[in-house]
């Protein structure tokens, strides 16, 4: 059975010492600045290192117990606690690292503050005061004034068609009643023709010769 090794402790980076006077020599926030670098590198490290034991562990269940590839993969999984162990240590040592860098005076860089261009926030919220308490009015007000000339518009239109319907509608009810008197007139002849005395009279006996009266002469005088 192979043995596994037993990891040795990574050493410590050392934390670079800056030389008095020495030309190009980096300053106390790029320093910080690096550290922070390598804890970064170092966190991604761990997590691959970690997403790798599990990958390990899935395999271990679904193999055989006693068979070679689960040796395998214990020698494996040997190596990768060891490695995570390493980078754990290392993640240490750089926490150390970080917070000696960081008593170098200069070597945390605040971000600048945000300075607001332009007029303060007070100066918006009294406008939208000011738009809601003058202009809202005068808007409703105008509104209502174009509602009323538009409403007056309509109904005065209306009117003038109205009018000239009426007129036409009176014209024709006077001559459907006119119409009607007729038509009345002509069923009462047809009716008195056909059924009435009148029928019997006008078809009665012959027709008779009209008398010619002969105009008398002037009488002579003697």
């Amino acid at each position: 059975m192979i043995q596994p090794k037993t990891p040795r402790p990574a050493p410590a980076p050392a934390t670079p010492v800056l030389a008095a006077g020495a030309r190009n020599a980096p300053s106390a926030s790029a320093i910080y600045e690096g550290f922070k670098a390598q804890r970064r590198e170092l966190n991604n490290q761990l997590d691959e290192l970690q997403s790798t034991r599990r990958e390990i562990t899935s395999q271990m269940e679904d193999v055989s117990s006693g068979s070679t590839e689960q040796k395998a993969l214990e020698t494996r999984m040997t190596d990768v606690d060891s490695r995570i162990a390493t980078v754990d240590q290392m993640l240490a040592s750089n926490a150390a690292q970080i917070a000696q860098a960081a008593a170098i005076p200069g070597a945390v860089v605040e971000p600048p503050r945000f300075v607001r261009q332009g007029p303060p926030e007070e100066a918006y919220v009294l406008g939208g005061m000011f738009m809601i308490i003058v202009f809202f009015p005068l808007s409703v007000a105008l509104a209502r004034r174009v509602w009323r000339r538009s409403a007056a518009v309509v109904t005065s239109f209306p009117r003038e068609i109205t009018e000239r319907l009426s007129r036409m509608e009176q014209a024709v009810e006077a001559t459907a009643v006119e119409v009607e008197r007729i038509g009345e007139g002509q069923r009462f002849l047809t009716r008195l023709f056909r059924e009435g005395e009148g029928a019997r009279a006008i078809g009665a006996g012959a027709a008779q010769p009209l008398e010619r009266k002969q105009a008398k002469s002037p009488e002579r005088l003697p």
